[in-house]
């Protein structure tokens, strides 16, 4: 009976009989001398938490046990490439090679997982700035663009060498946010001037001399300078960046002095062909059906001051974003929102921003 797959660790010169469910299990030293290789992507698959603990070098991080796990496999890794992958023994990652080897990857099992890398005595990092959540996505002209959940509404984006802070906050309640972990944004993006979203002292560890700061007319006037943009404001600073300033505001009586319209603004961002919607503190408002189309959409959830739950599925049936992810939702439950979309042809990513 012919085996799954032609048998990799061979052709990569390891000593291992070929595995008969579509991957390979190898020990420490031959796991440390196919990390050696170029073009072997090393895959994390842990949860956030144990990965901040502590990883092995160059891991990127996707938690087999969430449920979007190959669908960010997908848009991070390309597909036919080796991958090796580890978990904390070696049980969660042979789950995770299981089912990237059915979606044509070639991945390698770390026998014991990082423990057993540990009791050899192998390296491991920590790297404060990568415990955040991240999510890549491919660009049609084929960049990568990389979005970090830092907290609350603060967003940081990354691609090729372009760095985007939105609403940087260094601070809210026991939570802190190392920005001099970080590199200089290029473009620091505020919305409005409630204390979540704008921090002159984030702005500041953010900056350089080549930094661009854009923001609405309060912000600006606060800070002493800045671009300003207003509602229907588009500009193009960059030649794989153009920026459009969009309405954030209340609708529900009693609620129309947190965010006046015509004040404050979401952000649509065009990354280099990736279409990005950044609601800001808005509520499901009429002008989200003239958005265009939207790739990824950032959308609040917490009255009274952004969106109820319902609201949020009205918003997201507005802008038909391909994948939405929750966010400012504070002590909200956003777990159901999954569900109420799941036949809206919206992927809905629950990350930890809180």
């Amino acid at each position: 009976m012919k085996k799954i797959i032609t048998c990799l660790l061979t052709m990569l010169g390891l000593n291992s009989a070929c595995g008969q469910q579509g991957y390979e299990t190898v020990d420490t030293e031959q796991f440390e001398s196919l990390l050696a290789m170029e073009n072997v992507t090393l895959l994390d698959v842990r949860t956030a938490e144990e990965f901040a603990a502590g990883h092995i070098d160059g891991a990127i991080n996707i938690d087999v046990n969430n449920t979007d796990f190959i669908s960010r496999v997908k848009e991070t890794i390309t597909p036919g490439n080796t991958v090796a992958v580890y978990c904390r023994s070696g049980r969660r990652s042979a789950n995770a090679a299981s089912i990237m080897a059915k979606h044509g990857y070639k991945p390698v099992n770390l026998n014991g997982g990082i423990e057993a890398w540990k009791k050899q005595q192998k390296p491991i990092t920590t790297e404060p700035a990568e415990a955040y959540e991240t999510d890549t996505f491919v660009t049609p002209n084929g960049s990568k663009v990389t979005f970090h959940a830092l907290m609350h509404a603060s967003l940081r984006i990354e691609c090729n060498d372009m760095e985007i802070e939105i609403d940087p906050v260094l601070k809210l309640g026991e939570r802190t946010i190392d920005y001099t972990a970080m590199p200089k944004a290029d473009f620091i993006l505020v919305t409005h001037e409630h204390a979540d979203h704008f921090d002159v002292k984030a702005i500041e560890q953010l900056t350089s001399s080549n930094t661009t700061i854009i923001t609405n007319r309060r912000c600006a006037d606060m800070m002493g300078h800045g671009t300003v943009m207003a509602n229907g404001d588009s500009l193009s600073p960059a030649p794989t960046l153009t920026v459009q300033a969009v309405p954030a505001y209340n609708t529900t009586d009693g609620h129309l002095q947190f965010h006046p319209k015509g004040r404050d603004n979401g952000f649509i961002l065009n990354i280099d062909g990736l279409r990005v919607y950044v609601a800001g503190d808005t509520e499901d408002i009429p002008e989200m059906t003239s958005l265009g189309h939207i790739d990824i959409a950032f959308m609040p959830c917490n009255q009274p001051y952004t969106m109820t739950t319902n609201q949020l599925v009205n918003a997201a049936r507005m802008v038909k974003p391909r994948v939405l992810f929750p966010y400012h939702y504070g002590k909200t439950d956003v777990s159901a929102l999954p569900a109420m979309l799941s036949h809206d042809g919206t992927e809905v990513r629950i990350r930890h921003y809180e």
